[in-house]
């Protein structure tokens, strides 16, 4: 297969170095398994395993390769299988803290072009969560674009559109059906040849079901949400790069129903504009925008131009990054340091039973 399909560049090609043994060549990681991988390389799909010395070698899970990954495999010389010898530094990243107690970090997918964040326009329609779907997205530095779909589910969007809107700063918003089929060519225009474009949100808010439009045909099956409880039964339960007949890939993850977002302070802002806009008239640079003098973030609440529940809302994600932030430095083998520390900010109206399936 041809890699630059994949995304395979001269920029890829310099991160891969030029000292690398000759039985050695370049992947990317499509489909994980317990204990193997299914990456794809100029000879083909193959079926490889990691490293022991990589797996050893790894501070923690998210250092060993996952979805979306550029990897070097070695032992490709008319064989069907491979070791995973190395994985290059990722461009960029979508991860939360993985569900649990445990502060340690999930890798969901890996260098992500565009990120679409699907809401539903339905009694699912939840801005708080949107919060932290942003945080995710910006902090690994994927370009964030948020979904509005089952329009046809709400008589009047316009309010929530408008509201989406307000609290997301430069993100695009589209307005999409996917049972209609509505809003969904300009949902294509956001993927160009060669990208790769992940769908992350909630369970029910039509994911799959954006996913099969995009790739033409029923690709994933998928069981309408329950209407008693509104509970997803959609069948993702793991992550795949989707080749897309338009080109590029697209990678379907599964409903989240803990999201625990990976984060620190300036990533915060980002997801809160008008926080981030405020706080450039602070007095002080280190202002933490509770009551110090001169905040001009505080004095935005006392006039009415940041709302109230929003400045509590991203004071909270603050404390909740500060205590959590404690948790990984007792969690950290002594002797290790984490050059950029960033703290888990857990969901406060998250199901901690696990992740839904869609």
């Amino acid at each position: 297969m041809n890699l630059t399909a994949l995304g395979w560049s001269k920029a890829w090609a310099d991160r891969m170095g030029s000292e690398v043994p000759a039985d050695w060549a370049p992947g990317r990681v499509v489909s994980e398994y317990r204990g193997a991988r299914v990456v794809v390389m100029e000879s083909g799909e193959r079926m490889v395993t990691v490293a022991g010395r990589l797996e050893h070698e790894a501070n923690s899970a998210a250092d060993l390769p996952h979805i979306g990954d550029w990897v070097l495999v070695s032992g490709t010389s008319g064989q069907d299988s491979g070791v995973i010898q190395r994985v290059l530094p990722r461009r960029t990243r979508l991860a939360r803290k993985i569900p649990g107690r445990a502060a340690a970090v999930q890798i969901l997918a890996a260098n992500i072009d565009v990120a679409f964040i699907v809401l539903a326009l339905d009694s699912r329609f939840h801005l708080r969560r949107l919060e932290r779907f942003l945080a995710v997205v910006r902090e690994g530095g994927v370009r964030p674009v948020v979904v509005l779909n089952k329009a046809d589910l709400c008589p009047d969007p316009l309010p929530r559109i408008e509201e989406v809107k307000a609290a997301i700063g430069e993100a695009e918003v589209l307005v999409t059906s996917a049972t209609r089929r509505k809003g969904l060519r300009l949902l294509g225009q956001q993927i160009q040849e060669g990208q790769t474009v992940a769908f992350i949100g909630s369970s029910g808010v039509g994911k799959s079901s954006l996913v099969n439009r995009l790739c033409g045909d029923i690709y994933q099956a998928t069981i309408e949400v329950r209407e008693k409880d509104d509970k997803g039964r959609h069948t993702t339960t793991s992550r795949e790069l989707i080749p897309l007949p338009s080109g590029g890939f697209v990678i379907d993850t599964p409903g989240l129903r803990e999201l625990q977002v990976w984060a620190d302070e300036d990533g915060l802002e980002e997801s809160f504009p008008e926080i981030q806009l405020a706080a450039q008239g602070c007095r002080f640079r280190d202002c933490r925008h509770v009551a110090e003098p001169g905040c001009a973030v505080v004095a935005g609440v006392a006039t009415g131009s940041i709302p109230k529940d929003r400045h509590e809302r991203f004071l909270k994600l603050i404390q909740e990054g500060a205590e959590l932030s404690k948790r990984v430095s007792r969690q950290r083998p002594p002797g290790r340091t984490r050059k950029n520390s960033r703290a888990f900010l857990e969901d406060p109206d998250a199901d901690t039973s696990g992740d839904e399936m869609e």
